[in-house]
Parts: structure tokens; C-alpha cells; sequence
């Protein structure tokens, strides 16, 4: 029997003023082209990476996940740090040969520019790091003392895989790990993010700056001088969740319900931080529509194949083109969400038709982490709650 299956997928509507949050080599917004039409890009890279320092806010310092070459020197600072600091106590010296003998089993190769990093670099919990020492049962001093070859064998004995790959922290769950070396601390990610595609065409324009020269009061000229490229932009984000991987990954339900609810949290909130300072361009979204599917994950990125246009703003009417798309869907395919939750602030009444009333952000989130939970417990999913049926009346009035 086929194992129960549980897609929980974000579509979001955002608008985004005169920025560059994510720029090429050469320092261009990036772009695609997508329906004959270019398009403002932001890759998935850099979205998923702006979701994951967002998650990571909710998280205390030491139980967050990092991405590093440098699992090497944070394993020995721990090792160096007082045993009543969850230490070692060694000496520098000391915890940096135990700390390159722990990870040896791990078959991480050394940078050929830096001996002290990693060659890559690897997703972990920091919590992790503490399961390594652990391991050690108060006899880092001893093996600390023990020849090469003798510290080799004994390292051998300790399950170090072991350590890593299990315990993960929500980030690794979600995000996932790839480790080429050692295909036993690779983690299937349960967390798809596409690139984000502006909803129209765009055209990339160039802001001349100058910068003034504060103790220059000899001539008028500008201290400085340059120019940088931006665009402006209504995007179309998509991302869906494996509630069953995640399930897998995490073995705790109720850490299962609490991240999906973050995740959604999260990435309707984050934003990439590219040349922030110069645009200030954080904004909310117009639109967040969740669904739930059982069979497969549906992008509906479709609805943008020809390109929304307009000179009255673009927002309602690539709400209006994903209600439709979202309608074509289910009625081509049959494939329609086994639930539909939705929060904007467009007003229109097709939308409702397709999307249902829009509910209170904060509202929303309850509502997925209730339909989580009822999955979780018997794979099946709940009812609407009183709150989306207060919603849906007050929408029909």
C-alpha cells in the first residue's frame, strides 16, 4: 500500500518597488524569459535562503543550523570551552586533533586553499556538535593524549555517521543536506522553492547616483559617481512542503505540525536582502493562497504564460489570472486541493469563488497547523474549522 502523501503548497502575489534583490555577475536584477516575455527573476537559491533566516528567528542561537566550511573549528571551540560549558576543557592544540579526528569518519575533504576548512560546505544543527561530544563520554582528555594511530581506532569505535544523521534541526528537515562524500548523512529535503517570476514583462533601468563630498567645499563636483541597475516588479512565489518527508526527517509529529506552520510563516514574510539598504523594497504580499493536495504538488505558474499587462496596477489582475488557472486545473485534470486557504486583500468576488473568503493571516496559520495535526494523527484531513466558516459568511455579506 502507497504511503499517504501530504502536499502542502504556498502561491503568493507580492509587488516589489524599484529594487535589485537579486543581481548576476555582473550586478543585473536577475531575469528569465519566460511566454516570449522577459521577466524579473529572484532564484530559488536566494528565496529559500531569505526563508531560512527567517525561520531561524524563533530559534535560540545554539539550537539553529548553519552552513559551513568551518564544522572543523566550531567542533574544536566547543572541545576548548570548560567541561562546565558543555566543554572538554582541552588546550587549542589539544581540541583542534580531536575535533580532525571526530570528523575523519566522516570522509569530509579539506580545502585545497584553506587546510582549516571543509572543501564544501555542510548543513548541520549545532546541537549536533554536542551529540559528537557525547559521544566522547567525558574522555576527551584521554584520547586527547593517545598516539595517531591509537586515537584513529578508538574514533572507530564511536558511531559518528551516526551523530549527524540523526536529531536534525527543522532547517536541515526542511531544506534538506546533499553530501557527496558520504551519501549516509544526505537528507532528503522536504521544502521546493521556485524561482520567483514577475507576473509581466520588465525592463531593466539604471539609477545615476552621486555622492557628495561632506569636507569639500572647494568645487561642486561629487565625490563619487556610479550607477545601478533595478527593476520593479509584481511576483509570482511558489513553494510546497512534504508534510510526509518532513514527517520522516523530524520523527516527531508535533514538531512535523510546528514547522510546517513556520515554513508558511516564514516564507510569506522573507525577503532577500539585496541592496536593501539602497531601496528599503521589504513589502507584504497582496495575496497568500495555501493548498493541500494528496496526489502531487501543482505549480501555477501557468497563469502567467502570457504576460498580465496593464496601466492600473497589475495586482488584481494576476490574482484574477491564478483563480482562473487554479479553476482550468481542476476541471482539465481533476486535479483540484483537498483544501484552499486563502489571505489577500484584493477586492474582487471572483476571487472568493476560487480561493474562498480571505481569512486573517494569523487565522490561516491556525487553520493549516490544524489540518497538519488531523493528518499527522489519522492521515485524514479536517473539516473547516468555525473560524473559515465565520470568514465564508461575512464574505457573503
Amino acid at each position: 500500500m502507497a504511503e499517504p502523501t501530504l502536499f502542502v503548497e504556498v502561491h503568493i502575489l507580492q509587488s516589489v518597488p524599484p529594487s535589485n534583490i537579486n543581481r548576476d555577475d555582473s550586478g543585473t536584477p536577475k531575469q528569465a524569459l519566460y511566454g516570449g516575455a522577459r521577466r524579473a527573476r529572484v532564484s530559488s537559491q536566494a528565496w529559500k535562503r531569505a526563508t531560512r533566516i527567517e525561520f531561524a528567528k524563533a530559534e535560540e542561537p545554539t539550537d539553529r543550523a548553519t552552513r559551513t566550511k568551518r564544522i572543523a573549528a566550531l567542533l574544536s571551540q566547543r572541545l576548548a570551552a570548560p567541561a562546565d560549558n558543555a566543554g572538554a576543557g582541552l588546550d587549542t592544540a589539544q581540541a583542534d586533533r580531536l575535533a580532525n579526528a571526530l570528523l575523519e569518519p566522516l570522509g569530509i575533504k579539506k580545502s585545497t586553499k584553506k587546510e582549516e576548512q571543509s572543501a564544501y560546505l555542510l548543513f548541520f544543527g549545532k546541537p549536533q556538535l554536542d551529540a559528537l561530544i557525547a559521544l566522547l563520554g567525558g574522555r576527551a582528555p584521554e584520547l586527547a593524549a593517545l598516539a595517531d594511530k591509537e586515537l584513529e581506532e578508538e574514533i572507530k569505535k564511536l558511531p559518528v555517521v551516526s551523530a549527524l544523521s540523526t536529531g536534525h534541526p527543522a532547517e536541515v528537515a526542511l531544506f534538506g543536506r546533499m553530501v557527496a562524500d558520504l551519501k549516509d548523512l544526505n537528507v532528503d529535503a522536504a521544502v521546493q522553492v521556485a524561482h520567483a517570476l514577475s507576473t509581466h514583462a520588465v525592463r531593466t533601468e539604471f539609477d545615476y547616483f552621486t555622492a557628495v563630498d561632506d569636507e569639500n567645499t572647494n568645487d561642486s563636483g561629487a565625490g563619487m559617481i556610479g550607477t545601478v541597475e533595478f527593476n520593479s516588479s509584481t511576483l509570482y512565489r511558489y513553494a510546497v512542503l512534504g508534510a510526509h518527508q518532513l514527517r520522516k526527517n523530524l520523527t516527531s509529529a508535533e514538531a512535523t505540525r510546528e514547522a510546517v506552520v513556520r515554513f508558511v510563516d516564514a516564507f510569506t514574510r522573507s525577503m532577500p536582502t539585496g541592496h536593501q539598504n539602497a531601496f528599503a523594497h521589504r513589502t507584504l504580499p497582496h495575496l497568500v493562497l495555501v493548498t493541500v493536495r494528496t496526489d502531487q504538488p501543482v505549480n501555477l505558474v501557468s497563469a502567467f504564460e502570457e504576460p498580465v499587462t496593464g496601466n492600473q496596477g497589475l495586482a488584481t489582475s494576476s490574482a484574477l489570472a491564478l483563480a482562473e488557472e487554479l479553476r482550468t486545473v481542476g476541471n482539465t485534470w481533476g486535479s483540484t486541493p483537498v483544501r484552499t486557504l486563502a489571505t489577500y486583500a484584493l477586492e474582487t468576488g471572483k476571487l472568493m469563488d476560487s480561493f474562498g473568503p480571505s481569512l486573517p493571516f494569523p487565522t490561516l496559520l491556525n487553520e493549516v497547523s490544524e489540518l497538519v495535526g488531523g493528518w499527522l494523527t489519522d492521515a485524514s484531513i479536517p473539516a473547516q474549522t468555525a473560524a473559515s466558516d465565520a470568514a465564508a459568511e461575512a464574505g457573503k455579506r
